[in-house]
């Protein structure tokens, strides 16, 4: 089970955040959408099938809203901090292209 959450926008639509294990290290993949269903229906459409959320444990900080609010596509991921970076990063965000060409290429 994936940690994560959402925030609902005073539009109406949320943001989902989902830290997902991928590799040696995580990713953190944010989603905007209508509503949380919706949103989960965009990643299991991509091949990410078993993609749950359960809880608001984790749920994206503001910069993390902005950051997907003003991409196209709705749809940003980039790897979780490492225990000793103190949650600071440094990555910037990626489109999910990114992240599912390079899971093709190692199959």
């Amino acid at each position: 089970m994936a940690a994560g959450g959402f925030s609902k926008l005073p539009n109406g639509t949320v943001v989902v955040a989902l830290n997902l294990p991928y590799d040696a290290a995580g990713v953190r993949v944010l989603v905007h959408a209508r509503n949380r269903a919706r949103a989960l229906t965009r990643l299991r459409n991509l091949g990410l099938r078993a993609v749950y959320l359960r809880g608001n444990t984790a749920p994206p900080t503001p910069d993390e809203i902005t950051a997907v609010l003003h991409h196209p596509d709705g749809l940003i991921w980039r790897t979780t901090p490492a225990p000793g970076d103190n949650g600071v990063m440094t990555e910037l965000w990626h489109p999910i292209r990114a992240l599912l060409r390079g899971a093709a290429v190692a199959r």
